[in-house]
């Protein structure tokens, strides 16, 4: 049995202010606190029956998790220059996949640091007409696969909101949003704890789960922060820009609209560092 854990980091115990993920001191340590949670899903992973797991680190510039405190027993895939992005390595020889220290879409809730995908440039994400946050519509493309979707951890607010568009998944809470930027927080030993028997019982009842499929052809609308952003997403010919900020693509299937839409935001957020000076040229 192969298990696939895609996993962030806004979304893991401990966090609750943008300046822990910034500033150095505070990263490493929940670099740190991230490798064990991953672990912790990892080892219950392996307890319930699986034979192999892969972990996606889906991070900034993913590669967050420290590869020397990982569960041996798991292969990582670190590094930014991903067509897949959160999913890179998926497929449709993995019979479940794990999200760990996700968190919530922009502007649905006080979910801990919400945002989708990108923050410095996508306000709002929508598939087939459904808004939709990371993890709904990574499962979709995991559903593309044939692949279920089978746990989630982070806030109380991002559990509440997933299990609207996946009623039947297991999770656990790992700290209570009280707003944006604040939390009242569990322990790390405790939430691991939870994650490892919530991850062992899931897998060891993979068969309840199944994939979420989206109809084809597949839709997507990005609102952009920006008009500059959506306007640059137009030099591939097959968006149509909406209004100003809003823009609009179709494909056959979820894994070409998942990449094309990955393309976008590429776009996008080289736009926003061209107009703020970041440029390496």
């Amino acid at each position: 049995m192969k298990i696939f854990i895609s996993a962030d980091i806004e979304g893991i115990s401990g966090v609750a202010t943008k300046q822990q993920l910034t500033k150095e001191s505070e990263y490493q340590r929940f670099r740190k606190i991230m490798t064990d949670e991953v672990n912790a899903a990892v080892h219950g992973a392996f307890n319930g029956g699986a034979s192999e797991v892969v972990v996606a680190d889906g991070h900034g510039n993913m590669s967050n998790i420290l590869i020397e405190h990982l569960d041996p027993r798991a292969r990582l895939i670190s590094g930014s220059n991903r067509i897949m992005c959160q999913l890179e390595g998926l497929d449709s020889t993995f019979d479940g996949v794990i999200f760990i220290g996700h968190h919530g879409r922009e502007g649905f809730s006080n979910a801990i640091i919400s945002h989708t995908l990108a923050g410095i440039c996508v306000k709002e994400m929508k598939i087939n007409d459904v808004v939709v946050g990371e993890t709904e519509m990574n499962a979709m493309v995991a559903g593309g696969y044939n692949v279920p979707s089978i746990f989630i951890s982070g806030d109380d607010l991002y559990v509440e909101e997933v299990k609207r568009t996946l009623p039947d998944v297991s999770s656990v809470i790992v700290k209570y949003a009280k707003n944006r930027f604040a939390a009242d927080l569990i322990h790390p030993e405790v939430t691991q704890k939870n994650i490892l028997n919530k991850v062992e019982t899931a897998v060891k009842n993979i068969t309840d789960f199944k994939p979420y499929k989206t109809k084809k052809p597949v839709t997507f609308e990005l609102e952009f922060k920006g008009p500059e952003q959506a306007q640059m997403t137009t030099t591939l010919p097959t968006v149509e820009l909406i209004t100003p900020t809003r823009i609009k693509f179709t494909c056959e299937d979820i894994n070409s609209a998942y990449k094309h839409m990955w393309g976008c935001v590429i776009i996008a957020i080289s736009a926003t560092n061209s107009i703020l000076g970041n440029t390496n040229a």
